[in-house]
């Protein structure tokens, strides 16, 4: 069968179009009890062995060289998804028994010449990754395959085509397959992270990225500080807020915009004297939250995004803040931060602002409070003596679960905050100032593993995970 995957650009939606074929004998994902391979639930407790040799380049040699890059990329681009899952640990190439570039992508006695199970299994190799590929001047065909080793079972096997300009879209679309294959879930790999970036010296712009981090697109060009920005539930509007010149008053206030992915024309939303930020949408996509402070001190409002009916939820007392409001995707419940306790900590109540509950009661300062997919968890950044750390807990605040901790060069603990669920629930993206800049990070909710996805000089603010389209 044929499926045409449109992969999601900002600047050309339509652009990046390429096909995927499935091989008549693509199996079925079940295990021998009749399950999905990779139980989500254990997952977090054992994570598989896979084995992932490199990609074997089947060209003439007149296309070796560029076949050869665009190769090294969607096995760096794909080697890094499954790392990144929280699903797996890979196999180490050094502790590989055969030579990967001597046998078949499928196995022996089947296909002359091909690889052996045998010396999978004995490096304990649950699932084994086999692809081959070829380069046509700019189109690339690629032949993949997933092995269920304890079974020595086809568990997926897949045919790509597309240009080579499209390798990465390629290599995340392979990811999220296997991952659909061996768990019946949406992999995440072809969602976006939108940001606040440092530019030039006081000034901040927001920036659309693949979610490893690659491919950064500037969408905005206020040339001042734009920031807190969020996505719509259905990943086509983006919401943020910017300090822009009002020539009557000669001031600049605080003013809140939506952006149209698609079309990129710019609305702006809320311009009331003081703060209009913080915004999240509504799961309607046809309301925000947000925070406006003209009334004196900053509380929370629901209102249309094109700025009408604008209701108050909550009503602060002198010296009190209530910010940060974020719906839950089940559109129950908004959690926020407030200081009506003294210090700001965490608090949830009804959509229609009613019954206010402190979730929150240890910590200096508890912030950026966000909710995960199933609306079952919330994140947020906490204050710990000297730092910011990440924290999960269930959505009525027990199970608190420490995911962050880390140090500084210099020895002193590295602040950890702005986090942000992925579409999938399993990983938390977040900054960190570590290195000395706030750079990007990704963990798993239970903090077992992270990594770097920035590598650059700027500094990030309020990073959030697009939803998953695909």
């Amino acid at each position: 069968m044929t499926l045409a995957i449109l992969a999601r650009s900002l600047f050309f939606p339509l652009a990046l179009i390429f096909s995927l074929v499935a091989h008549a004998q693509d199996a079925a994902p079940a295990s021998t009890d009749g399950g999905l391979y990779i139980k989500i639930g254990q997952a977090s407790l054992k994570k598989s062995l896979m084995a992932i040799p490199s990609f074997q380049f089947a060209g003439t040699p007149g296309t070796a060289k560029g076949g050869m890059q665009a190769g090294k990329e969607l096995f760096d681009t794909f080697r890094n998804d499954m790392d990144a899952s929280g699903y797996f640990e890979l196999i180490k190439p050094e502790a590989f028994l055969e030579d990967v570039s001597k046998v078949g992508l499928k196995p022996a006695p089947g296909e002359p010449g091909g690889f052996s199970y045998s010396s999978w299994k004995q490096i304990g190799t649950e699932f084994l990754i086999r692809v081959g590929y070829r380069v046509n001047g700019s189109e690339m065909s690629i032949d993949t395959y997933l092995y269920h080793v304890p079974q020595a079972k086809l568990v997926m096997g897949k045919s790509y085509t597309g240009r080579t300009n499209e390798v990465r879209t390629i290599a995340h679309t392979f990811a999220n397959d296997v991952i659909k294959a061996l768990t019946g879930l949406k992999g995440v790999f072809l969602t976006n992270i939108v940001v606040s970036r440092s530019t030039r010296p006081q000034e901040k712009e927001i920036f659309v990225m693949d979610w490893d981090g690659a491919n950064p697109r500037q969408v905005t060009r206020h040339n001042t500080i734009a920031q807190s920005p969020t996505w719509s539930f259905d990943g086509k509007k983006i919401a943020y807020s910017a300090f822009t010149y009002h020539p009557r008053e000669k001031t600049r206030n605080l003013d809140l915009f939506t952006y149209d992915v698609t079309s990129g024309k710019r609305a702006i939303v809320s311009y009331q004297r003081g703060i209009n930020s913080g915004a999240n949408f509504w799961p309607d996509n046809r309301h925000l939250l947000l925070t406006i402070s003209n009334a004196g001190n900053p509380d929370i409002y629901k209102m249309s995004i094109d700025g009408t009916n604008k209701t108050r939820l909550t009503t602060s007392r002198p010296g009190e803040m209530n910010v940060e409001p974020a719906i839950s995707p089940d559109g129950r419940k908004i959690a926020f931060s407030s200081t009506r306790s003294g210090r700001p900590h965490i608090y949830v109540m009804n959509s229609d602002g009613s019954d206010a509950k402190r979730l929150t009661l240890a910590g200096v300062y508890n912030s950026t409070p966000t909710w995960s997919p199933d609306s079952k968890k919330i994140s947020f950044a906490g204050f710990d003596s000297d730092h910011f750390d990440i924290f999960v807990m269930n959505a009525d605040g027990t199970d608190m679960v420490r995911v962050t901790s880390a140090k500084k060069v210099n020895g002193k603990m590295a602040n950890n905050e702005d986090p942000t669920f992925s579409p999938d629930g399993r990983l938390v993206l977040f900054r960190s100032d570590r290195t000395g800049k706030y750079q990007l990070y990704v963990a798993t909710i239970d903090g077992e593993s992270e990594r770097r996805i920035s590598f650059d000089n700027h500094e990030y603010f309020k990073p959030r995970w697009s939803p998953s389209l695909d």
